[in-house]
């Protein structure tokens, strides 16, 4: 699929750095990736076509979940998420499959199909936390080989999604994780993140392939102060997790979703 080369992004570092810092701590708090906030940005307000700001976003998402994991674990220690590793194997199955399937799919697809197929799943994403989220830890909705065939379908179709927007899936992981493994809110959030983090540099890698990928040498400056507001916003979320109540936070971010799917869908 052939981008234009754009305009260089260097007059908007400034903006770069902030809204990496406040989309980093929104991710580092819920155990997200940001990219669902940072893409309608880097579309709207950075004017980057369709598919570079997608590979932008994976970028500057990879770095959000690399640093969101240590900065959370004064409240979810490694050991807690070690000792679930077999759901975030299960997840994975699936997870690595899709990012791989989702990214060739984006590399095809036309900028005015890949904005509408944005606005989309941005708007069923803000479903999902609106109504998934309130669920509360408990029993898991299956066990045995029901719960990992299960787990492995939700995985690849996480992975399809998160390389189709450039983004973490923990909007869908974190759900899954609560409904169907039966996991805790904040644990599920970090566990979110452990599963993400791989799947993400498969669609990463899927990308590099496309000659779009060459927007992130373009663009380098842009791209290193938006990741440095990012780890700056995840250490921020890290150290508010457990202080911002998710009953008051998510119906939020839901609305920014939808008004984020709106401005995407009119750049089609």
């Amino acid at each position: 699929m052939r981008t234009p080369e754009g305009p260089s992004h260097s007059r908007n570092l400034p903006a770069a750095f902030g809204s990496g810092v406040v989309i980093g701590t929104l991710g580092g708090l819920i155990g997200l990736g940001g990219a669902e906030f940072r893409l309608p940005l880097l579309i709207g307000l950075f004017r980057f076509v369709a598919l570079e700001a997608v590979i932008l976003n994976k970028a500057t998402s990879l770095v959000v979940v690399a640093s969101a994991l240590p900065f959370r674990a004064g409240t979810v220690p490694f050991g807690l998420i070690a000792a679930h590793w077999p759901i975030v194997i299960n997840l994975l199955a699936g997870s690595l499959l899709g990012a791989w399937v989702g990214a060739g799919w984006a590399t095809r697809l036309k900028s005015e199909t890949l904005y509408r197929v944005i606005a989309v799943l941005l708007v069923v994403i803000a479903g999902v936390l609106v109504f998934g989220h309130h669920a509360t830890a408990g029993q898991p909705l299956l066990t045995g080989w029901a719960q990992f065939v299960a787990g492995i379908a939700a995985g690849f179709v996480i992975g399809v999604v998160a390389s189709l927007l450039g983004v973490a899936g923990g909007e869908l992981l974190i759900p899954t994780l609560v409904l169907l493994f039966g996991a805790d809110i904040k644990l599920a959030g970090s566990l979110s993140l452990a599963v993400s983090l791989p799947t993400m540099l498969v669609g990463f890698t899927r990308y590099s392939r496309d000659q779009s990928f060459s927007v992130l040498g373009r663009n380098r400056a842009f791209l290193l102060v938006m990741a440095a507001g990012s780890i700056a916003g995840t250490f921020i979320g890290g150290l508010l997790l457990g202080v911002v109540p998710s009953a008051v936070l998510l119906p939020a971010l839901a609305v920014i979703l939808l008004v984020s799917a709106v401005k995407v869908w009119r750049h089609g």
